[in-house]
């Protein structure tokens, strides 16, 4: 059983890390796109570059996003494929 309360508490903290309507529309772009950069990202959200750099941080926390560095600049993607069929469930995609 304890083994099983483990997925339990891992799914919840995705779920807690998803529950921001920021991180939301993040990853729901990134679905979309496939990947992109912070500057992409602050096209789209209008937001400052730190408040998206400090979603994007929690998102790799939690391993749901990855970046990889090219230079300077880094490139998002999804890295849990859980997270792409919840977000098509939630928006009917």
């Amino acid at each position: 059983m304890e083994g099983d309360f483990k997925q339990y508490a891992d799914t919840a903290e995705l779920l807690k890390v998803l529950a921001h309507p920021v991180r939301l529309c993040i990853v729901k772009g990134l679905i979309e796109k496939g990947s992109c950069n912070v500057s992409h990202m602050q096209g789209c959200l209008e937001l400052p570059q730190s408040t998206i750099s400090q979603h994007l941080q929690k998102l790799r926390a939690a391993r749901i996003v990855k970046g990889e560095r090219n230079g300077l600049e880094i490139t998002y993607s999804i890295a849990d494929e859980r997270v792409g069929k919840l977000i098509n469930s939630l928006f009917n995609e």
